[in-house]
């Protein structure tokens, strides 16, 4: 049976040139889950039901990115996800840590391709998850109705806000929970996390990359695995061939039934798929 963990017992801070909060345990083959950009959001917020069943095959890390959750903000001098690649560097040299495999979920998934491009020798496998940077917006110009959801709930926080927000982020409504929503509200509305979310998208216009992460995806060549919800109304499923066609060592799996939480609405598959992918034997 899958043991219980609690963020008291799996949780520290680690010092060196960021100050980033995280989540650990198992052992084996270094991970590290990197979530992503949502408001509330949090490495255990977004791994924590994932992190017992992972953490029985692998030395599983669930850092808080810079800005989010307990970690550190950081000045923003790049656009996020170069920044938030580096610090996530920074944090595998505190612990230790040469080579790792990365899952990233959206904005996580932006962080993880940048790191691989960045220090490929660091990173082994990737897994991502409707990942941000990847694809071209099918609907144009126009945000997603998840995008939309998200400015409204930055411009006007809210518990109305908040819990249609994550409306967009889940087929399944039975998962929208007063708990959930509570959590992800307490999250959201802690000093200066507001503040903070709303610098990390900016940096994203105010620094915007000369050739875009999906135009540089074909110099991505760790093994692959690419996950999209076909039910995702944050980053339309129609991304997910976009990103694809552009890595030379990619495999897709697409959830049905599944928005853009694959690791909650698909848990045990998603965990199954994960961990056959991060275990199976290398090409010859």
């Amino acid at each position: 049976m899958t043991r219980t963990l609690e963020p008291d017992a799996t949780g520290r801070t680690v010092e060196g040139r960021y100050r980033l909060h995280l989540h650990e345990a198992g052992d084996g083959p270094a991970l590290v889950l990197l979530h992503g950009s949502g408001p509330g959001v949090s490495g255990w917020s977004n791994f924590k039901g994932n992190l017992p069943v992972l953490a029985e095959r692998f030395r599983t890390l669930v850092p808080d990115l810079p800005g989010f959750g307990h970690s550190d903000r950081v000045t923003l001098d790049r656009a996020y996800p170069r920044v938030a690649a580096e610090a996530v560097c920074s944090l595998l040299d505190e612990l230790g840590i040469e080579r790792a495999h990365l899952l990233g979920n959206s904005m996580g998934g932006y962080v993880a391709a940048e790191l691989a491009l960045a220090q490929p020798e660091r990173v082994d496998r990737l897994v991502l998850m409707g990942p941000g940077g990847l694809a071209v917006n099918p609907l144009g110009p126009d945000q997603s109705e998840g995008a939309r959801r998200l400015s409204e709930f930055m411009l006007a926080p809210s518990r109305d806000a908040m819990r249609a927000w994550i409306d967009c982020m889940v087929a399944d409504k039975r998962l929208i929970t007063d708990e959930l929503v509570d959590e992800r509200m307490a999250n959201a509305m802690a000093p200066g996390a507001i503040e903070s979310a709303m610098e990390i998208f900016l940096s994203l216009m105010q620094h915007p990359e000369p050739v875009p992460l999906w135009a540089r995806a074909a110099a991505i060549t760790q093994p692959t695995l690419i996950t999209w919800g076909r039910d995702d109304r944050m980053l339309p499923v129609e991304g997910a061939l976009f990103a694809f066609r552009r890595m030379p060592d990619a495999e897709l799996h697409l959830f049905s039934r599944c928005g853009h939480w694959a690791q909650v609405e698909r848990k045990d598959d998603f965990e199954r798929l994960v961990t056959d992918f991060l275990t199976r034997p290398g090409r010859v």
